[in-house]
């Protein structure tokens, strides 16, 4: 049963990985230009990950749905699936592409952030939206070739698009008339070339004939859409805390640069716990496909507990060497200072939030999706944000009442996470979302 995860677990876990160094070569370069362009950064590819909330819902309820279909019979609405899938992806990245070009300026400007940050974040924002669409195509065939026994595909593609990314960073940056703008560039080129890359590799998956199935939109849609609901109450919540970070009495920006250090070092512990959240979703499918839903529910507390495992290793290793991590990504004496204090304090409860992220994973890829976005939704913007900004500004600690709100908010995530899997409710709950795909009307498209 552990080879079984293990299997899906170390791909996902070292695509995590690149996903990473893609973010942490962004902030390093940032911060070698300066701590407003770091700050503006951070602020810019928080309404990019806003952007990106319509493709992860869309992700989450085609993993659902493709990996239970790819383990039964249903082998022609398999394959309509993922043509839907292509379809969806394609439209909603050109609509979202030119509903960023059109209002970056406007959606950052409403901010309550300095002026500099502003004037750097536009044009940040504004490339970062000319490829969105290849963001788009490049995240949902991920999450096929992943869901249809493709993994080392996916693998392969992000380790191009990673040290794509990488070198072009380094050389627009300071070698470019670029500058800072080239940071943004170099995502969208290597977004370009991954998503070219992982079409190529799902060519054999694709019927010759396009096929496309509502009801197959439909059950991804109705599974998706609280997983997207979800990311936007996250990514909403990140950006509250921003706002708070910028309300603060001195050192704002200093502050605000650290912050985005810090959620960028914390993403490396992260990374191998939302690698087996997908893993998670992946196996789990796998086996409701099959109908062994006692074996589904026993491998999400065994991925989960392996997780915990990686996580607290890393937290140790990173808390370990702080002031050496720290000082990598600026050269700023306080955001260095700031980033330590993140680290000591916002890691605490990594191991606690792998547990919670990894048994997510199971629950999404039995569709149970309600469930996790009511949890997550109500643990940021009914803890974690009144606590912070009780702590932060009515009583005066700082940043370090963000941090020790963001501890407490994980805490009850992961508690009621826990609740919600092992009362065993989410096993029964996949049984609607293939149900309707029996006879499903398939258009075909020359």
């Amino acid at each position: 049963m552990f080879r079984q995860s293990w299997a899906v677990s170390w791909p996902m876990t070292l695509i995590m990985f690149f996903l990473f160094l893609i973010g942490l070569t962004d902030v390093y370069v940032a911060g070698r230009i300066g701590k407003e362009i770091q700050a503006a950064y951070g602020l810019a590819s928080q309404i990019y990950f806003i952007f990106s909330i319509i493709v992860f819902a869309l992700t989450v309820g085609s993993v659902s749905l493709i990996s239970r279909l790819f383990t039964s019979e249903k082998k022609e609405e398999f394959v309509a699936a993922i043509d839907s899938t292509i379809a969806v992806s394609l439209v909603a990245g050109v609509i979202f592409t030119i509903i960023g070009l059109l209002f970056s300026r406007s959606m950052i400007n409403v901010l309550a952030v300095p002026e500099t940050i502003k004037d750097y974040a536009v044009p940040l924002l504004r490339i970062y939206s000319t490829g969105l669409i290849f963001a788009y195509l490049l995240i949902s065939s991920n999450g096929i070739l992943r869901a249809s026994g493709m993994i080392h595909k996916s693998l392969f593609t992000m380790a191009v698009v990673c040290i794509l990314n990488a070198i072009l960073n380094f050389f627009l940056a300071f070698h470019t008339p670029l500058g800072f703008q080239g940071i943004a560039v170099a995502t969208v080129l290597s977004s370009f070339v991954g998503c070219l890359m992982n079409i190529s590799f799902m060519r054999r998956k694709i019927s010759g004939l396009f096929k496309f199935s509502l009801p197959a939109v439909k059950a991804m849609i109705h599974i998706g859409w609280p997983a997207g609901l979800m990311q936007v109450l996250w990514q909403l919540g990140a950006m509250a805390l921003f706002l708070i970070l910028a309300a603060l009495p001195k050192n704002n920006i200093e502050i605000m640069a650290a912050f985005t250090n810090g959620l960028k070092i914390e993403s490396a512990i992260f990374l191998p716990a939302f690698a087996f959240n997908m893993a998670n979703a992946v196996v789990v499918g796998n086996l409701l496909g099959k109908k062994k839903v006692q074996d589904a529910f026993s491998i999400g507390k065994v991925t989960a507990a392996f997780g915990v495992g990686i996580v607290l290793l890393l937290t140790a290793v990173v808390m370990l060497n702080a002031h050496f991590i720290a000082g990598l990504l600026s050269p700023n004496k306080t955001v260095v200072s700031e980033s330590v204090r993140y680290i000591y304090i916002a890691l605490l409860s990594e191991p606690v939030m792998a547990w919670g992220v990894i048994l997510a994973g199971a629950l999404n890829g039995a569709g149970d999706t309600r469930a996790v976005m009511w949890i997550i939704g109500a643990s940021v913007w009914l803890v974690r944000l009144p606590l912070s900004f009780l702590l932060a500004i009515i009583f005066g600690f700082g940043a370090s009442g963000v941090w020790w709100s963001m501890n407490i908010s994980l805490i009850c995530q992961a508690f009621l996470l826990s609740r919600r899997y092992f009362q065993r409710k989410w096993l029964s709950a996949q049984t609607s979302s293939l149900a309707s795909l029996s006879n499903p009307p398939v258009i075909p498209v020359e």
